[in-house]
């Protein structure tokens, strides 16, 4: 999942749905999802919360915002996806309700902080008991850990048929923003060219936060159980902040030699997330990228 966008050149990406995807452009959203009878559903939705546009702005919060704002929609886009590949939706989108939404946001977030900062915080303090561990040594074991509980947890749901073809539009995304990002004609023949891991992947902002997470829990690791597990939460925002301006700033030069040997473990992260697809699906992310494209060009045309 991409979540970055640059201030001087805009940037487009977005996540893989139930047989769709999303390109997240710079005033909107646009989502496609191939239904049963080979048709292809497309809506744009305007994006942006009003309140947050000055702290967008700062560096170490905006992290934080787009990273809400995106699973926020990309939570519900979703959930949509999974109503037009059943073909619940017919032929107009449908409401979705804001409290269903808001159960399944909260109910993801609280197992991926219970399973990948709460379970490593006690399976660390168990090593403590046990051996004699310094603050860096117990927060490197907390962070191997916390590693080993990601990349498995990968692995385990790419086992999974369905997963590997959302896995596929995972890697249509991409391709189709990359293809974007070259100035190519937007066709499924030139969108092919392209590579499936992209430097601004969602995966590889979570690579990046697990590693900032070792070096900020460094800085305040209470001995109790309890506050550590509390401060682990508490510093999630900055770590957040932190992940998101070095993946921006990795993907302003990823073109040097020397950054592309730096994010290569996030680009080989990606072979767990992405697949090759075929042109049906790339034709699903083409769709959703010139839908995003049109509702940036509208956006521009009306101020």
């Amino acid at each position: 999942m991409n979540l970055f966008t640059q201030k001087t050149a805009p940037n487009y990406g977005g996540q893989a749905l139930i047989e769709g995807v999303l390109i997240r452009g710079v005033t909107a959203i646009s989502v496609a999802i191939r239904r049963p009878d080979g048709s292809i559903f497309v809506t744009t939705e305007q994006i942006g919360w009003k309140w947050a546009k000055r702290l967008r702005t700062i560096p170490l919060i905006r992290g934080t915002i787009v990273l809400a704002e995106m699973m926020t929609l990309g939570t519900k886009a979703l959930m949509l996806s999974a109503k037009v590949a059943i073909e619940e939706d017919d032929e107009q989108e449908e409401t979705l309700s804001s409290m269903a939404i808001g159960i399944t946001l909260f109910t993801s977030l609280f197992l991926s902080i219970g399973l990948f900062f709460i379970l490593p915080t006690v399976a660390t303090n168990f090593v403590d008991s046990n051996y004699q561990t310094t603050n860096i040594s117990s927060n490197l074991i907390e962070g191997i850990i916390r590693l080993v509980l990601f990349i498995g947890y990968l692995v385990a749901i790419s086992l999974s048929k369905d997963v590997r073809r959302i896995f596929q539009y995972h890697g249509a995304e991409h391709m189709t923003v990359h293809a974007y990002e070259n100035k190519r004609e937007l066709t499924i023949n030139n969108i092919k060219d392209y590579p499936t891991p992209h430097p601004r992947c969602g995966t590889a902002f979570l690579l990046v936060v697990l590693i900032i997470a070792i070096s900020v829990h460094v800085l305040w690791t209470p001995p109790v159980l309890w506050e550590r597990i509390v401060s682990r939460i508490i510093l999630i925002p900055i770590i957040t902040g932190i992940s998101y301006e070095i993946i921006k700033w990795s993907s302003n030069y990823s073109s040097f030699k020397l950054m592309k040997l730096i994010i290569a473990p996030n680009l080989w992260l990606q072979s767990l997330t992405t697949r090759q697809p075929d042109d049906s699906q790339i034709e699903v992310a083409l769709h959703a990228m010139n839908g995003a494209i049109e509702a940036d060009r509208l956006s521009t045309v009306n101020d």
